[in-house]
This record gives C-alpha cells, structure tokens and sequence, in this order.
C-alpha cells in the first residue's frame, strides 16, 4: 500500500519552533489576511529575534498585535508592513511600526506574481480532509497567489476556522506545503464589535435603498453605514437580490434568513453568494461553515470590474472620508495619516459602472467633528494637503450625503461643484460657494437649493 495523506501529514509536522527555522535575515514572509492569521508561528518567529536581521513581514488587515513587533519596537530584526490597514495597523503606523503597501486590490494575482517576493508563507488552515486538502477558512482573496509564489510553505491548522466552499482556490492541498504546524490554542476567530449608528448613518442608507431594485446585487463596504443598509434590505420587501462582494459581513446573514437574497437573478454564478473575505461575528462565521450558499473566489476575479459588470443592476455602497468640489474621493488618508487602504472600492465603483442599471455610491456624511470641538465640511474645495486620492475624479459615479445623492458623470467641473455643494451641510455651503469661485468652477448659472 502506497504512503497515505495521513503518512504525508505526519512526516510534514512541525512544532512552531521547529518550522520557523527556515526563516532567514532578509527574508520576506507573508502572514496571512484578515481573519486568517498565524498566530503561533507569529510567537515562534518573535522568539527567534536575536538570531535575525531585517526579516520583513507582511499581512493583510492585521487582526492582532504581533508578537513580532512587540518584541522589536526598534524594527532592529523585523519590519511589518500591511497591504490593507486595519486599525491595529493604523495605531502602528503612529509609531512607525507598520508600513502600508499600495495595491489596487483586482490587481493582486499579477502584483504577487510579478513583483512580490515572497521566501516563507504562513498559511492558516482549518484541518486537512480526506483528500488532503486544508480549506482557507474566510478569507480566500490573496492567498491562492501567495501560495503559488512563496518558496517555503507552512500551514497553520486552527481547528476552530470554518471550513468556506469555494468557486475557486478554497483550498491548499498537503502536497503543496512543506510543513505542517497544529496551533496549540485554536484560537477562534476575532468577532468584530458592533459598530454604533449615528442618525446620520440612517439617513444616508435610506438615502441609498430609495436606489434599490428587486434584482440587485448587493457590494457592501466596511462600517456603519453599509452595515444599516443591510438591515433595511433585511426589513425591506424587495425580491430576489444577489451577492458579488469583496466583504461578506453579518448584514448578508440577516439579508438571506429574510429572504431578501436569492441569487437567482444573477448572471454569473447564480444561487451563490460571491465573496472573497469575510469579517464578522460568530453569527456570520456559523452561517459559512459548509454552507453550499456561499462560494468564495480569489481577488482578481471578485473584484476585477470586467467580472462585477457581468451581472445587472450591481449596487455598490462604499464610505469615504472626503470629496472635493471636483469629484476626487479620499477614502485611505486623511493628510499624510494612513488610514486605510484603497481595498474594493475602486474596483466596484468601476464595475458598478460597467453593469447594466449598476450604481455606485461613494457614501459619506457631510460634516465631521474635529478634537477641539469644530465642525469641518467633509465635502471640501481641495482635498487636504497629502490626501491620497482613492477614486479619481473621471471614475466617481454616484455620492451621497444626508442631504441627498449626486451623479457627477457627464458632469463639468461647474456642475460637479454646484451638485456636490448642494449635498454638503446648508451652514457651510455660502464658504464652499466662494472657494469654488476662486478655483474658477462656479459660473452665474450655478444655484445653492
């Protein structure tokens, strides 16, 4: 009788300790993403600091605080980057402990392959079936392309990680990893906090779901905002909505029980809810745990925008921290202060666009509260000074604040900023009036409603 999995599996195990030797000074080693991340392997390496120098470590999203930088505040031995900030990573950056990587996020399969170097990937599973398959748990985006390009492979297998069906690269077989590490505390994966609703959140979702077709398919972004749309979908009475998003969250669950989403009217891939990772409660982490309803993809073919434009009526809702009065949205800095990162919501306002009766929004409420009290308009004349443009303005679509929706294509630079003035807060629309004068994009003909 030939060698079975089970042979492979034993001759392949590791502890942490012993697997994170083949990490070398110089290396880069990728950690995983989102909710899928190396936790024991991450303390191994932290406990080999004085044996290493210049290690570079990547992760998408970081989820918790690394033991490699607790260790190391003087990054002598590792230096942590992020390709999506989180705000742990956030905070981090505040102390130049993390960098960010810019990344259009469709893009990642050809960015991996191309450019990426990658000596060590830590990859967490949940544990091997009979095949011999370890299924990526929740988060599926990159780490097909990470696993086809890194040198030395080691899977993490976590007990506690839902086993996620797939439309593509679900799954990592035993004869594509070079080691295997069983986590000693199968930690569970993070639940994230309800996120409080502000009034305003109400407005601009109602705002939005006046926008709403029975048929749609459904994008939702991270925050509040895209999170109380879902559950006024979930209350609503429309019919037969679909799924093509980069984040499955908490709102699809509600959404599907209520059976609001079907699948039915998609294009592509119908009867499935398509995602590429998800971040949620145990509420969202039960509900996928080989549940045939879902199927989860690779990055470059959720977010790619040829793909989201193939079914109809897409609805993307994404949030941003400012528009200026000529349409540039900045959804990732604030200044020079890295925020996060451009993640999907370039790719799905492009798609939205490119789907018959799709809609993009970019979502935002008008004024924001700075620290000593003041009110500042998040619809602003220019974009801050270092604000990293996220949607440039010849792509933007649809914008939304509590005091209505614009559509800025086919616009001129005079039109765009009377729409956009006309949605920002009536006590800093005269300010705003004058500021587009002086740019030379307010004409005569221009109205404050």
């Amino acid at each position: 009788m030939g060698k079975t999995y089970l042979d492979e599996y034993k001759e392949k195990l590791r502890t942490a300790d012993e697997a994170v030797k083949v990490v070398k000074s110089g290396d880069w080693v990728e950690y995983g993403e989102f909710m899928m991340q190396a936790k024991d392997l991450d303390a191994a390496l932290a406990r080999r600091k004085d044996e290493l120098k210049d290690v570079k470590v990547r992760v998408v999203t970081a989820t918790f605080m690394p033991e490699i930088v607790k260790c190391d505040p003087e990054r002598d031995h590792f230096i942590y980057n992020d390709w999506h900030f989180s705000g742990g990573s956030r905070q981090l950056a505040m102390k130049d402990l993390c960098n960010y990587i810019p990344l259009t996020y469709h893009e990642s399969g050809k960015f991996v392959e191309d450019f990426a170097d990658i000596d060590v990937a830590f990859i967490p599973v949940a544990p091997m079936d009979k095949h011999g398959f370890f299924n990526l748990g929740t988060s599926n985006s990159i780490s097909s392309y990470v696993i086809n390009k890194a040198k030395i492979k080691i899977a993490e297998v976590n007990t506690s990680t839902p086993v996620c069906f797939g439309g593509s690269k679900e799954a990592v077989h035993i004869s594509d990893i070079d080691y295997i590490v069983e986590s000693q505390t199968n930690p569970k994966l993070l639940n994230l906090p309800e996120l409080p609703v502000t009034d305003v959140d109400r407005k601009i979702a109602a705002l939005v779901m006046e926008e709403m077709e029975d048929g749609s398919c459904i994008q939702l972004g991270i925050g509040a905002m895209p999170n109380t749309v879902g559950t006024m979908i979930a209350q609503s009475d429309l019919k037969d909505l679909g799924v093509h998003t980069e984040m499955l969250v908490d709102a699809y669950v509600d959404m599907y029980d209520a059976g609001r989403v079907n699948n039915k009217r998609k294009s592509i891939d119908k009867g499935k809810m398509v995602y590429t990772f998800a971040m949620g409660s145990e509420k969202l982490y039960n509900f996928m745990d080989r549940n045939p309803a879902i199927a989860s993809y690779p990055v470059g073919y959720t977010n790619d925008p040829a793909v989201i434009g193939q079914n109809d009526k897409v609805v993307g809702i994404n949030n941003a921290l400012e528009v200026d009065l000529f349409g540039q949205v900045a959804s990732e800095s604030s200044g020079w202060r890295h925020i996060s990162g451009t993640g999907g919501q370039f790719d799905f306002i492009l798609g939205s666009y490119r789907s018959k009766g799709g809609k993009g929004f970019i979502c935002l409420s008008s004024t924001t509260t700075l620290k000593d009290g003041s009110r500042v308009s998040r619809i602003r004349p220019t974009l801050s000074p270092g604000t990293i443009v996220t949607v440039p303005r010849s792509c933007v679509y649809l914008v939304t604040t509590e005091y209505g929706t614009v559509n800025l294509k086919a616009k001129t630079t005079w039109q765009r900023a009377e729409a956009l003035i006309n949605i920002a807060h009536p006590d800093l629309r005269d300010e705003l009036v004058k500021e587009a004068q002086k740019m030379r994009i307010w004409t005569k003909t221009c109205k404050i409603l």
